[in-house]
């Protein structure tokens, strides 16, 4: 099993590899964002963001996962797997939406009260949502490698996360400031992060789901033999 400093090497070099690609698919699946953060009432976008931006999430993580296989990353490829993953991504996306309901809600109620026990409450709140966020870390890729319906992937995250607890919470740790050194110029958020974070929890799952095999078995891209074919390019 690699540890999470050879798996954020490893998808630095795979994005440097594949810029113009991850690009594309970064900026095909975020330019539903621009409308929906711009146009749409805050209230309506927890709503709008899973229905229309969640599946095309979902269909970079699939169109890698299918370079892995063999084929070609590509838009037509992310299009392919959001049309057949919009029921889970949409879930997803609604899961994800709700916990940050509960967390803004908390914080608006128990945030501007004083007192010890209001202050109490909010960071508990707060510490739950965490933890529940990052107990579904795996769970689109679980749909993705392992072909698991939504809700049974979603219990098996957490099972993983239970199973490598430091792992897991490590490696939402690095996705998150990825995200946040990316958010702080707009245009390198779009044009990157998606297609990246599709590169990094493809391997941070498989490094979980695979935890006895190494970095020459065909499952990692870097080092398989079709990759050093060609074939992925």
């Amino acid at each position: 099993m690699q540890k999470l400093n050879q798996v954020l090497v490893s998808t630095g070099v795979e994005s440097f590899r594949e810029i113009v690609p991850i690009a594309l698919l970064s900026l095909a699946s975020s330019a539903m964002l621009v409308p929906v953060v711009i146009f749409a009432p805050v209230a309506l976008s927890f709503i709008l963001i899973p229905l229309l931006y969640m599946p095309l999430f979902f269909g970079v993580f699939h169109a890698y996962h299918r370079r892995t296989e063999g084929k070609k990353l590509s838009v037509r490829e992310m299009l392919n797997g959001a049309r057949k993953g919009f029921g889970p991504a949409v879930a997803f996306g609604l899961l994800c939406s709700l916990l940050v309901l509960i967390l803004w809600s908390t914080w608006w109620f128990y945030g501007g009260r004083d007192g010890a026990v209001s202050w109490t409450i909010a960071i508990f709140q707060t510490y739950f949502v965490a933890m529940a966020l990052v107990s579904q870390f795996y769970t689109l890729q679980l749909v993705i490698q392992r072909r698991m319906g939504i809700f049974k992937a979603m219990g098996e995250s957490v099972k993983l996360f239970l199973r490598y607890p430091a792992y897991t919470i490590g490696a939402f740790f690095q996705a998150l400031v990825v995200g946040i050194m990316l958010t702080v110029t707009v245009v390198g958020f779009m044009a990157l992060f998606n297609g990246m974070l599709a590169v990094y929890l493809h391997k941070a799952a498989y490094n979980v789901l695979h935890p006895d095999e190494d970095d020459e078995q065909e499952g990692v891209p870097e080092t398989s033999e079709l990759y050093a074919r060609g074939r992925l390019l």
